[in-house]
């Protein structure tokens, strides 16, 4: 497939007073900081308003002016959101220090322990993994960028070998098989919209919430190991899920360009997990041992927003309903 430039996606609806504050700064008008202190946390208005402001730092928006991305009513507003979001992940995730520990505990997988990947694996229908495929996509398609941010923010031994793993994410090389790619060949292969931002008004707030945590640490250089923290969970929990989706696809009689992309991460992720290991986190606790705190609540945090969304997915699906706002573009009967 010919690899072609992704359009930047339209703005998105408002869901509440905070989202349309800055779809309204973002289209040129000039207004207020909105009230933030009341609105929840994990809510859909705040996460989508914090998706946005954080999205001019990616793609951008059709018809959104490119200055916006540094513009200071947006910024201020951006702040007001990361503190209330990050207020609440400090007093719902537990604090800590042994990395080893943590790391460890994530290698241990609960036979019994519920997840979507098993759900799929074992009774998905096309549909479910169709709307799994859609919450994904705001990550996937950016997949490895948020992480990107991280690498001026280190230095020696853990940034050569952070560079080294994203080598891999964006294809070693070879656009074709840069991990935003295959995902977008996979939903084209599943029938669904492979555009940048196609199913952002379709997201709930648990979907965005993830995506938005890593942009958060990564925008930050204070923050700067807890993003490690988060890119050690999904690189050390990939590889037996990835392996759980490739036998849902091929159980259902999905594609090879449909089971590609998680086929490749069984492997990749397998390699990924000991280069952040021990040639990233072990040598960046040598130089900055004060960061292992920030490490283990990057960890705790991605582990505490994926079970939110992954709740809310097996939630809607026991009771035969759409996990999506919508429900209806991956294709809901």
């Amino acid at each position: 497939m010919t690899t072609t430039m992704r359009r930047a996606p339209a703005l998105p609806s408002p869901r509440g007073p905070i989202s349309e504050a800055v779809l309204s700064v973002l289209r040129g008008n000039r207004t207020g900081p909105p009230d933030v202190g009341g609105s929840p946390p994990y809510g859909e208005d705040l996460q989508l308003a914090l998706y946005c402001c954080y999205e001019l730092h990616y793609r951008g928006f059709g018809e959104v002016d490119t200055e916006r991305e540094w513009d200071p009513a947006l910024l201020t507003i951006r702040a007001g959101l990361e503190r209330v979001f990050l207020g609440a992940l400090r007093e719902d995730v537990p604090p800590g220090s042994d990395v080893e520990g943590e790391l460890d505990a994530l290698l241990v997988e609960h036979v019994d322990a519920p997840g979507v990947s098993r759900y799929l694996s074992r009774d998905g229908e096309p549909w479910q993994l169709r709307e799994y495929v859609a919450h994904r996509s705001l990550y996937h398609l950016k997949e490895a960028d948020p992480q990107t941010f991280v690498i001026p923010r280190l230095d020696g031994p853990c940034k050569a070998a952070l560079v080294t793993v994203q080598h891999d994410e964006y294809g070693a090389g070879d656009p074709e098989r840069a991990h935003a790619r295959l995902f977008a060949d996979m939903m084209t292969e599943l029938g669904l919209s492979e555009a940048y931002g196609a199913y952002l008004d379709s997201a709930p707030a648990e979907t965005l919430a993830e995506v938005n945590f890593m942009s958060l640490c990564g925008l930050h250089r204070g923050l700067r190991a807890m993003l490690i923290g988060q890119f050690a969970t999904v690189e050390l929990t990939s590889s037996p899920g990835s392996d759980r989706m490739v036998k849902a696809m091929r159980r259902l009689g999905c594609g090879p360009a449909a089971i590609r992309f998680y086929a490749e991460h069984v492997e990749a992720d397998a390699v990924h997990e000991q280069l952040l290991r021990r040639e990233v986190i072990a040598p960046l606790l040598t130089a900055e041992p004060a960061l292992a705190p920030d490490i283990v609540f990057g960890i705790r945090s991605s582990v505490f927003l994926a079970a939110r969304s992954e709740e809310r997915l097996l939630r809607h699906w026991n009771r035969g309903e759409s996990s999506l706002r919508d429900g209806v573009e991956a294709g809901r009967p």
